[in-house]
């Protein structure tokens, strides 16, 4: 960290936090507070006579409570700057003087009480999100005693105790006497690796094993005459040079026992602990006792990440921590473009890993921003202008907020920061959005196309690029055998699957319409997939009120790799087919027919074979021609195929 402070290229901001984050790649804002610390540190020489002065006295955060501070202070000992805070909600010297005593005792007269945040605006072209992780808290486990007993630690609350700068100054003693331990256990997996959210998280937090197994050998290094006895579950050793390390333990003395206690309970003459496990080696109850108890607790996403993660438009995995865009291939990027995640907030890490994470995000984002210009493909969303009704609600669902919109004005789409995903394509009720090279009329030219002969026979089967089309290819790597009657039309996500496509298919007679996408917590464009169920939701309460089974719509969710699971869809989606009789198909045909629903997006020229004018996505040639539904066309300029008509001549 002082490298950094010092580093020519770095404005490091200290005591401050982000507020808000917008634009998009290569043109963020940021909105950051700069807190008042009520100190000059360009003054400030950290000679801590203020503090000496000080009456309040409140628990040392850094010390994790074991210690105790004022309420001017040093943050923690290697604090870039070097200079002390105040922290406004513990002084009395404020709003108005009551105490004074620092300002008194400061030589240097560096404490100034008038000071005020400082908002400070940033133009930046890319954003790291590295907010870290927090410990789990043991609170919940209390068979453990850790609110009862003074001598049950948690692992980072053991790491202050034993530290040379910690509130003991190196010296080992427990905390209830702070007489010398010589016989000091540990339990491990405590909040991790249970599926009971009650009793923590079901993840594995990754740094506990190595953490307890560094700390038993510091204390046979040490103080070869403490005893420590560790209680597992599994030890996952699997980091280079872990293995070795855990081996040295072993051979130095240290105590491994497969089980984790039950309960424990305090001496209240001596103070010790004692607890009862089973130890699944010998299958036989053990009793121990301890002079002091470590939990190794595990790691949570840290408090604010949720805040971040709002601004930035990102994606989180179940337990909370942000998701990559890829896990092999794009470990630092994510959904948003120009932002990267390194460290604790991907996952749990050590600092090896978290190093190297970092290292792998600023590489990315120098990548980024060394390019005179960003290329984006060529599938995003075009507004018309002239089609547009300015009702917002485009803007509204889309999940990297690419579109702007002002009341009374057209919206307009931020090529730089859409993703292709289509959600507002599908959202749009005036016809005012195309998706390049996933357009309106090249769905519905699919759809004629796969049920123009015995539709009876076909599964309309919609499929989002990432998850569900993938899970397709892997189920025919896979040689896995299903029905052949599926027929599937690839969109980038399973919300730029419209109503109007479903009602569609349904008209020219098909028996069962399959939306298949990523999971749900999966989403590869954040939670675009909630559009999609909102919208299948509606779709079978319009099947309902026309008479129709609703189990003849189809939503299921697959990833990439469950070829599997792809191969059970399909036969499902089989047998609800063999189910449908040609009765039904032209039931369900004539009853859409009178139900009043949503209709195929027509082209905006009423005939077929009509006088319109063309223009190219791509380089924004126009030109005339005649527009033919079946017809292939290419720009006259560039050649390019991404060419889609704008108005009737």
């Amino acid at each position: 960290m002082m490298d950094v402070g010092r580093h020519p290229n770095i404005k490091l901001l200290t005591f401050s936090e982000v507020e808000d984050i917008s634009g998009y790649v290569g043109n963020f804002n940021v909105r950051i507070r700069k807190k008042a610390r009520f100190v000059d540190e360009t003054e400030c020489t950290s000679c801590g006579d203020c503090a000496v002065v000080c009456p309040i006295v409140i628990p040392d955060e850094y010390q994790v409570g074991l210690g105790s501070r004022r309420a001017i202070f040093l943050p923690f000992p290697q604090a870039v700057p070097s200079a002390y805070i105040v922290n406004a909600y513990e002084c009395l010297g404020q709003n108005p003087i009551a105490c004074g005593k620092c300002i008194e005792a400061c030589e240097k007269s560096c404490i100034d009480f008038a000071m005020q945040d400082v908002i400070i605006n940033v133009d930046v072209g890319a954003v790291i999100v590295a907010t870290g992780m927090d410990l789990y808290d043991p609170t919940p486990l209390d068979e453990y005693g850790y609110t009862s007993f003074p001598n049950v630690l948690t692992s980072l609350e053991f790491e202050r105790l034993i530290c040379t700068g910690g509130p003991l100054e190196g010296k080992l003693g427990r905390p209830s006497d702070l007489a010398f331990p010589k016989r000091i256990g540990f339990i491990q997996c405590v909040g991790s690796r249970t599926q009971d959210p009650e009793r923590g998280n079901p993840y594995c937090s990754n740094i506990c094993c190595m953490n307890t197994i560094k700390t038993t050998q510091y204390l046979k290094d040490a103080y070869p005459e403490v005893e420590s006895t560790v209680f597992y579950t599994d030890l996952r050793a699997f980091g280079k040079g872990f293995e070795e390390l855990l081996m040295r333990s072993k051979g130095n003395g240290v105590i491994y026992i497969r089980g984790l206690p039950g309960d424990v309970g305090e001496d209240p003459l001596t103070g010790n602990l004692n607890l009862t496990v089973e130890n699944t080696n010998t299958n036989r109850l053990e009793n121990y006792s301890f002079d002091m108890l470590v939990l190794a607790v595990g790691v949570v996403p840290a408090a604010n990440t949720e805040t971040i993660r709002q601004m930035v438009s990102l994606s989180k995995s179940p337990s909370g921590f942000l998701r990559e865009a890829h896990p092999k291939l794009r470990p630092v990027d994510t959904p948003t473009k120009g932002v990267f995640i390194a460290g604790g907030v991907e996952s749990p890490k050590d600092v090896r890993g978290s190093v190297t994470q970092a290292s792998a995000a600023a590489s990315r984002a120098s990548i980024l921003l060394n390019k005179d210009q960003f290329s984006v493909d060529a599938i995003t969303a075009v507004i018309d202008e002239d089609l547009c009704k300015n009702c917002g609600i485009c803007a509204d669902v889309c999940p990297f907020s690419a579109i702007l919109w002002k009341k009374g004005e057209p919206a307009e789409v931020i090529t730089a920061a859409c993703t292709g995903c289509g959600t507002c394509s599908a959202e749009c009720k005036y016809n005012a959005i195309l998706m390049r090279h996933f357009s309106d009329q090249t769905i519905y030219a699919q759809i004629d196309a796969m049920l123009e002969d015995d539709p009876g026979d076909t599964i309309v089967t919609f499929a989002c690029n990432w998850c569900s089309y993938a899970g397709a290819d892997t189920a025919g790597v896979g040689r896995m055998n299903y029905p052949p009657h599926a027929s599937i039309i690839r969109t980038m996500c399973s919300a730029r699957v419209s109503p109007e496509f479903v009602w569609y298919a349904f008209r020219k007679g098909a028996p069962v319409v399959l939306v298949s996408g990523c999971h749900y917590v999966d989403c590869h464009y954040i939670d675009a997939n909630r559009s999609t169920t909102r919208r299948v939701d509606g779709l079978w309460d319009g099947l309902d009120k026309a008479g129709i089974d609703r189990s003849r719509l189809m939503l299921e969710w697959c990833s990439a790799a469950e070829g599997a699971r792809w191969q059970h869809i399909m036969n499902q989606a089989e047998e609800t087919r063999l189910a449908v009789t040609p009765d039904m198909i032209q039931h369900t045909r004539s009853q859409l027919q009178e139900v009043r629903v949503p209709g195929p997006r027509n082209p905006r020229v009423k005939d077929e074979s009509q006088p319109a004018i063309f223009q190219c996505l791509v380089c924004g040639e126009e030109w005339s021609g005649i527009y033919q539904s079946d017809q292939e066309r290419s720009c006259p300029s560039c050649r390019s195929n991404s060419v889609h008509w704008i108005r009737s001549r």
